[in-house]
């Protein structure tokens, strides 16, 4: 085989951007770090601005297709934006509450409902099939290779068929007394698989045709002595860059695998309550105090850190060329040299918390705040 992320935590732990105070025994004086003033050289343009629904106590990841960027609310709204012009092709407002979205393989578009409702919309927008999962849906589904995946609270992974709902398969780890409220994202590998961490710090690559998993290995095991300290999710969606995937646990490790067999390449004591990303040069991830690291894709060796936005609640970085962009919880994006850290650009939004990675669509980088902003900047 070939092929190229019971009982919840308290409600405050909801959101990636206030997990830090979920561990506020250790130290209760998190105080974020101020900004410093700095000398952009990389100039960031706002090409536009669009708005969905507020995310509310849920996370809500937009994705890109091509041109176009999907993003939803927890009010029940689901938008399509064209992202040369931030105008919207289609937008719908669903008569439920949603606790996650958005995914989308630019012909169908699904989100999950708060009571593990998923619907699926047409190209149009209009809504032709809705099932249920056994659980609160916290994560982004996704969708491709004629399926519709999603995932519960509880770490369930449910595929169904894209064009009539209909459940194919159901996967899931040993359940974990602990686990936090995070969007542990998934992640297609080619068509073979999806890739995706579980609570308790276990990873899994999981065949598309069967639910069976091709293979399953623990990116850390749990520490400690009480339930709170053994806390050992993997967070984020897994990455994969040519046939090497990397994950992150909380109060764990962070490392890259072979993604046909699992085999660790390399491993990092880490934690981080937000996830990572990678290319085919770094791998970049915010700790649980906010500190940015990058490390070599290839070894995993320290390449830099950037302990400057300390304690400010990074989101989950995306890496754009030479920078690492990641946003914080007053809504500035911070945009950090790949070859050393130090800031070159940074922007802001309305002031809200940004804790879903940036993505982008054609040439446009998309960000979109809890207060349901979606801005499109183009980066010189």
């Amino acid at each position: 085989m070939t092929f190229l992320k019971r009982y919840a935590l308290p409600l405050a732990c909801a959101m990636t951007a206030l997990l830090a105070a979920c561990s506020a025994t250790k130290d209760e004086r998190r105080v974020p770090t101020p900004l410093v003033e700095i000398k952009p050289v990389l100039n960031v343009e706002q090409a536009w601005k669009a708005s969905v629904g507020k995310a509310g106590r849920y996370l809500f990841t937009p994705i890109a297709v091509g041109d176009a960027v999907y993003a939803a609310g927890a009010n029940g709204s689901v938008v399509k934006i064209d992202a040369k012009t931030g105008q919207d092709v289609w937008r719908t407002k669903l008569d439920d509450d949603l606790s996650a979205g958005v995914g989308s393989d630019g012909t169908l578009t699904a989100v999950g409902g708060l009571k593990g409702s998923v619907y699926v919309l047409g190209p149009d927008g209009k809504q032709i099939w809705t099932a249920v999962a056994p659980g609160e849906i916290v994560s982004p589904p996704l969708v491709g290779n004629d399926l519709v995946v999603v995932r519960t609270i509880d770490g369930k992974v449910i595929a169904f068929n894209a064009q009539t709902g209909e459940q194919k398969w159901i996967f899931q780890v040993r359940a974990v007394p602990l686990n936090l409220r995070v969007a542990a994202g998934m992640t297609f590998a080619g068509n073979q698989a999806v890739l995706a961490g579980f609570p308790g710090g276990t990873f899994a690559a999981i065949n598309l045709q069967t639910g069976d998993a091709f293979w399953q290995t623990p990116v850390s095991f749990p520490k400690g002595v009480t339930e709170v300290e053994r806390i050992n999710d993997v967070t984020g969606a897994p990455s994969l860059v040519g046939a090497q995937t990397c994950a992150v646990t909380f109060q764990g490790r962070l490392g890259c695998f072979d993604a046909n067999s699992g085999r660790p390449v390399w491993e990092k004591a880490f934690s981080s309550d937000s996830g990572l990303a990678q290319d085919d040069q770094t791998v970049a991830a915010g700790d649980d105090w906010s500190v940015v690291n990058a490390f070599r894709a290839a070894d995993g060796t320290p390449i830099w850190k950037n302990d400057k936005l300390k304690s400010r609640q990074v989101s989950v970085p995306y890496i754009l060329g030479r920078a690492v962009v990641v946003g914080d919880f007053e809504g500035y994006v911070h945009f950090l040299s790949t070859e050393n850290g130090e800031f070159i650009g940074r922007t802001k939004t309305d002031g809200s918390a940004i804790t879903a990675a940036p993505v982008l669509a054609g040439d446009t980088l998309v960000v979109q705040t809890h207060d349901g902003g979606l801005y499109g900047f183009r980066p010189r």
